[in-house]
């Protein structure tokens, strides 16, 4: 429960992905930011539906590492808002 209650309410967007890439966790911040509401992303396809065309492989291939032990920080890439805006962010993908 504290875990949640960090995750809900950090100054800092954070999401969770599933080993096939599917929105598993979307905080606040990251509703905050992008414009989409938890309910509106959990189960689909983060690198498909919110990530600019040009990051999407590189963005999968982050993910993918990170399911396999490999960390990456200060990973920086672009993703769509709801009113599909370009939003800058950095992604720290840990496991």
């Amino acid at each position: 429960q504290e875990m949640q209650t960090f995750i809900g309410t950090a100054n800092a967007p954070i999401f969770g992905c599933d080993a096939l890439g599917l929105v598993n966790e979307w905080n606040n911040k990251a509703h905050k930011i992008t414009g989409h509401s938890k309910q509106e992303v959990l189960g689909k396809s983060f690198v498909q539906f919110y990530i600019t065309k040009e990051f999407r492989a590189s963005v999968k291939q982050v993910l993918d590492d990170a399911f396999v032990g490999k960390e990456t920080a200060n990973f920086e890439f672009a993703l769509f808002t709801k009113d599909n805006k370009r939003v800058e962010v950095l992604l720290n993908a840990t496991t």
